[in-house]
């Protein structure tokens, strides 16, 4: 399988769940990955073990999405290691629920600053990479931002924030050749969702019981529509909105 044969990809916060998943994914289908870290430097270093074991390429590298510095040493890095850049996967990203009584300046900035600042700084490092030739952009957004859950304000506020970056720059960057789409996910199970409790929770059951599908999503779910999006088979794709929640919307 060679869908992105000779490609190289920045997955940010691609330690754990679909971040991950979406790496290894990219790297069975031939791509040379940069696994993007926060702070799990021995997550993100089983990562590309996973991936050199199965005899692809892949290295890690650590950078906070919402700090400048630390996006121009991601894109540095990636450059030096490989020389080129041809997909971004923004998929690092924050969430907490909370009622609006209890949203602070801190709680608003945080989730702001990595989920739709930190996108933005890595967008305008990778246009200096992707150079003439094009690129391809997809954002990891959530079903949260057509239809925003209670006590998910802020959350599904920087999704909605993302998707509209995601229209706005289709436009914008079309002429350059740069697609960029959103892929906007049910309720997944992964590492966060389990630390999180919701897995098993009265909330899981509710949104499981309103899942045309009848269950949670895996990382796999989403990284298969991450490939199709950054293959050739997606090449007159380009400023769309994408659910992959099994049906999932509204309850």
């Amino acid at each position: 399988m060679s869908k992105l044969k000779d490609k190289v990809a920045i997955v940010t916060g691609a330690s754990k769940g679909i971040g991950a998943s979406i790496a290894k994914h990219f790297a069975a289908e031939g791509a040379k990955v940069v696994v993007n870290y926060a702070s799990s430097k021995a997550d993100a270093e089983k990562v590309v073990r996973s991936i050199t074991e199965k005899g692809g390429t892949a290295i890690a590298v650590q950078g906070d999405v919402a700090k400048s510095a630390d996006v121009t040493r991601l894109f540095e890095e990636t450059k030096k290691a490989y020389g080129k850049l041809d997909i971004l996967v923004n998929n690092a990203g924050v969430y907490a629920f909370i009622p609006i009584e209890q949203v602070s300046e801190d709680f608003f900035h945080q989730q702001f600053n990595t989920n739709v600042l930190g996108s933005i700084l890595s967008i305008q490092a990778a246009l200096n990479l992707f150079g003439d030739k094009g690129g391809n952009i997809i954002n990891i957004s959530s079903c949260a931002s057509k239809t925003p859950m209670s006590t998910a304000s802020v959350y599904s506020a920087t999704k909605a924030a993302l998707d509209a970056i995601t229209v706005a720059l289709s436009k914008e960057l079309g002429a350059k050749k740069i697609r960029i789409n959103s892929i906007l996910p049910g309720p997944v199970e992964t590492e966060g969702t389990h630390t999180a409790g919701m897995i098993g929770s009265d909330m899981a059951k509710l949104l499981v019981a309103n899942t045309p599908l009848g269950r949670m999503g895996q990382p796999e779910d989403i990284s298969k529509a991450a490939v199709f999006l950054a293959s050739d088979e997606a090449s007159w794709v380009t400023g769309e909105l994408i659910s992959v929640g099994g049906g999932i919307y509204g309850f």
